[in-house]
């Protein structure tokens, strides 16, 4: 596939107090939506959703991963996967990365591209937002969430960012770099393109 040079802008939002938190949803909740902590999440679930939610839009960074590389940053304590589930199928993920000093970072959020649209990105953004302010309820020694944070990109979903500053996070940087990508994303397996 031909390369090409792109600027990508980062944006860097975050919640410093529970009390930001906006968990409307922007339609009637679907009963049909259930969103469930994944309390036994392994390498093939955790690359399963990371390949799936990130496919089209440029998620690299883990996909040489080995099998182990996986299972010690899922094995960590505090890493949490939020699953949600619309009647039985997978449809989205949340994954919460307790950090020092009370921070919780939402390192990866998204939806599978046959659940775009539905409003089922802002419940679960909701979900994994609350779960990081209360993440040290469910780790016992674990200090009180003091931030909650993320980032989100250019080459991410076109509602991305919107979805976020709706549910209260704010911008405290942006950067902008250029990257080299392939005309298009990989897809969610190889060959997938």
């Amino acid at each position: 596939m031909p390369i090409r040079h792109v600027d990508v802008t980062t944006w860097y939002l975050e919640q410093r107090d529970r009390a930001e938190l906006c968990p409307r949803e922007p339609r009637p909740a679907d009963p049909a939506v259930e969103i469930v902590r994944a309390e036994e999440a392994g390498p093939e679930l955790g690359r399963f959703l990371y390949t799936a939610v990130g496919g089209d839009w440029y998620w690299l960074d883990r996909l040489g991963w080995t099998y182990d590389q996986w299972r010690n940053w899922l094995d960590r304590p505090g890493v949490e996967m939020w699953v949600a589930y619309v009647r039985g199928t997978p449809a989205g993920y949340a994954e919460l990365d307790p950090q020092a000093d009370g921070e919780v970072e939402i390192v990866h959020f998204g939806l599978l591209p046959g659940f775009h649209g539905r409003g089922l990105g802002g419940r679960l953004l909701s979900v994994a937002a609350e779960r990081a302010w209360d993440l040290a309820d469910r780790w016992p020694g674990r200090q009180p969430t003091s931030r909650v944070w993320l980032h989100t990109c250019s080459n991410d979903g076109p509602a991305a960012l919107a979805n976020y500053q709706a549910r209260g996070f704010r911008v405290y940087d942006t950067k902008v770099e250029t990257a080299a990508v392939e005309h298009s994303p990989p897809g969610p397996w190889p060959g997938a393109r």
